[in-house]
């Protein structure tokens, strides 16, 4: 499982010109589910991702996590995390999960991760227009293959 991960000032997630998910401070969550990706990888990444120490402390040192700030996180699916470019031109997507699997992971992590923080969410598999005012800019990018 892939997840890019920005801590924003305030982020949304529009379907067909509405509204479907915003938060404030916090973190925007791009999630890729990638073939072999268990429960297990979505208990490492919501465990990396809620106590990530991103946010600045009162000295304006990073040394908070987003449950630290009381934030909440917008989590969008996108597949093409899972994309190779190593060959050609083209983007493979042969590492992406198929999507009724992806799916139920993608709606398992945002049941588990919505214990731990305020939590709201794009449509999976729609057409997103997703907005980020990403804060610093600071921008990180989890694998939980390598956690």
């Amino acid at each position: 499982m892939i997840a890019v991960i920005q801590r924003v000032l305030e982020s949304k997630v529009e379907v067909d010109g509405k509204i479907v998910g915003q938060i404030g401070k916090g973190l925007n969550i791009l999630l890729g589910v990638v073939k072999g990706d268990t429960q297990e990888d979505i208990n490492k990444l919501i465990n990396k991702i809620v106590n990530l120490r991103i946010f600045e402390d009162k000295n304006g040192k990073m040394n908070l996590s987003v449950k630290d700030i009381n934030g909440e996180v917008l989590v969008i699916s996108q597949f093409t995390l899972a994309g190779n470019v190593k060959k050609g031109r083209r983007p493979s997507f042969e590492n992406a999960e198929k999507p009724e699997k992806a799916k139920q992971l993608y709606e398992k992590f945002v049941e588990e991760i919505s214990k731990e923080v305020p939590t709201k969410t794009g449509i999976f598999a729609a057409d997103m227009k997703v907005f980020i005012l990403n804060d610093g800019p600071v921008t990180f990018i989890i694998d939980s293959k390598q956690l």
